[in-house]
């Protein structure tokens, strides 16, 4: 099963890619949670919430062209349920248009009837991190609210 989306955002690639990767940004609009790597192809990444026992997701970066796309492989841990779903894998694809960038993510290399915890997230966290891109405000959304 493969989840498409596409979302239209005034900024620079540059400065879209340094949202993705760097945990303090992505803190701001993926629930409270970071992202950490040295960002490499083949290395390791963690997400990770200053107030999780443990890890909430690992991977590894597949493809880091910057500031143009990453590839990533997505394993699940916050919960037993999405535990159980293995491994899944999200692009991102970033495109200058004008002054702005379609980013896409795609989140695909799932099972037929994934629990949709994997993937129901991207609305919210992808409208945050454009409004935090154009506003430098903090979206509040009911993830941002339950996670953040």
């Amino acid at each position: 099963m493969e989840k498409v989306f596409e979302i239209y955002i005034r900024t620079t690639p540059e400065r879209l890619w340094e949202a993705i990767t760097d945990p303090e940004i992505r803190s701001k609009y993926n629930f409270g949670s970071r992202a950490t790597s040295d960002w490499t192809p083949g290395s390791r990444y963690e997400m990770s919430h200053p107030d999780a026992e443990a890890a909430l997701g690992e991977g590894e970066n597949l493809e880091v062209d910057p500031p143009r796309r990453l590839v990533q492989t997505m394993v699940a841990l916050w919960s037993d349920e999405v535990k159980s779903e293995g491994t899944s894998r999200v692009t991102w694809d970033i495109e200058p248009i004008g002054d702005s960038c379609r980013l896409t993510v795609t989140h695909d290399q799932l099972r037929e009837g994934a629990n949709d915890e994997l993937y129901g997230g991207w609305p919210m966290i992808l409208s945050g991190l454009k409004t935090w891109l154009e506003t430098g405000e903090l979206l509040t959304t009911p993830g941002s609210l339950m996670y953040g």
